[in-house]
């Protein structure tokens, strides 16, 4: 017999309100939101007492490199495990391990090891997929990637991969005459996004009349929106594709957080951490696709200074946005719940804590401290 859990005495986010007095039931999937009293008729329940504390859709990053010492281009089992049990202590119950810009071999390691363990029990956050950013970005802003390994857009680079891949972040204006853009259409599990990109406004505008549904960390690595030249960030801004914001206040002034939501609106922006092997550690040296980094004082930086990734987590990222917004905790939630399952397309699953969906489940206080995290039912952090 399958057992069944209940969360009692916690504040449960559902979509548009946070409800008390419930008791959220689940195995692998949701089960019911019910009534204390009406609860006897599941037999051998395991009541677990939350004691005040939000109990909130899994967390979903997806974008993310590597954390807890571990990189997704180590191309180990072992590095992937490591980060998923790493961020599953910060709420996240699923992500898109990010690749970069190195050399071939190194890439086909990487998507090689996301597709084993996306069908393998790894004690943490599930992998959901993968996130190719890059070989094929403009070497003008290809931030912290390696412009040695830099290519044109091109099929048959990816065509081995089309059925682990998620997410495809590339400069646009390298794909003459978006032949590329135009032959991943023809996939729909697959998210164009526009990123490490040297596009003009109109360029951009372009792109994503082309196919272009997304945008990689919005303001970072791309041409910004100025008076008379709007850039990238103009066309994302006059559009309706989705966008990414690494809100660690570092990548973006916190005032933007504002401003972004409302020109895009909160159904448009997803929060991400963009984190790089770093993440959950100490301060020191680290390295990043082959590059040196510098971690200090929450920033990580290149030996030049550019920034490489963050050291993000995703909780803390919500706490940013709550604290720097005057939108409601259940909104910044949906931020790193609904938004990134639609941008995924995963939403008929996960994203939301609506019954029969599966049991993706986060645990915080106040603090935005994470306590408990459910993934697929299992119990994969505990600290009630």
């Amino acid at each position: 017999m399958k057992k069944i859990y209940g969360l009692i005495n916690g504040k449960i986010i559902y979509k548009d309100s946070i409800i008390e007095d419930k008791v959220l039931i689940f195995n692998e999937k949701i089960i019911d939101i019910a009534d204390l009293q009406n609860i006897d008729r599941y037999e051998n329940i395991n009541l677990i007492d939350v004691e005040g504390k939000f109990i909130s859709p899994g967390f979903i990053d997806i974008h993310i490199h590597g954390a807890g010492g571990s990189d997704i281009m180590d191309g180990t089992m072992e590095s992937i495990t490591n980060i998923s049990n790493t961020i599953a202590k910060t709420g996240v119950t699923g992500f898109l391990p990010t690749t970069m810009t190195m050399d071939k071999d190194t890439i086909y390691g990487a998507l090689n090891v996301v597709r084993q363990a996306m069908y393998l029990d790894i004690q943490g956050a599930k992998v959901l997929g993968v996130h190719m950013e890059g070989p094929f970005i403009n070497e003008k802003y290809k931030g912290a990637q390696n412009a040695k390994y830099i290519l044109k857009p091109d099929f048959e680079f990816i065509k081995e991969y089309l059925d682990i891949i998620k997410i495809i972040t590339l400069a646009p204006e390298m794909d003459k005459e978006y032949r590329f853009l135009q032959k991943i259409k023809e996939y729909s599990d697959i998210t164009l996004s526009i990123g490490h990109s040297n596009a003009t406004y109109d360029e951009a505008k372009k792109a994503i009349k082309n196919g272009i549904k997304h945008a990689t960390h919005l303001f970072n690595a791309m041409t910004p929106m100025h008076h008379r030249a709007p850039g990238i960030v103009g066309a994302v801004l006059r559009s309706n594709i989705t966008c990414e914001l690494i809100a660690d206040k570092i990548h973006v002034h916190p005032a933007i957080f504002q401003i972004l939501i409302d020109v895009k609106g909160i159904e448009n922006l997803v929060l991400i951490t963009d984190s790089m092997r770093a993440g959950c550690m100490k301060d020191g040296i680290y390295e990043l696709g082959g590059q040196k980094v510098i971690v200090k004082n929450g920033s990580a930086r290149l030996e030049d200074n550019t920034l490489a990734g963050s050291i993000l987590t995703l909780n803390r990222a919500v706490k940013n946005v709550l604290e720097n917004t005057s939108i409601k905790l259940y909104e910044v939630v949906k931020l790193v719940t609904q938004n990134p399952a639609k941008v995924i397309g995963i939403e008929k699953d996960k994203g939301s804590l609506d019954i029969g969906k599966d049991a993706d489940i986060t645990v915080f206080d106040e603090d935005l401290n994470i306590y408990f995290t459910v993934v697929e039912g299992k119990i994969v952090f505990n600290k009630l």
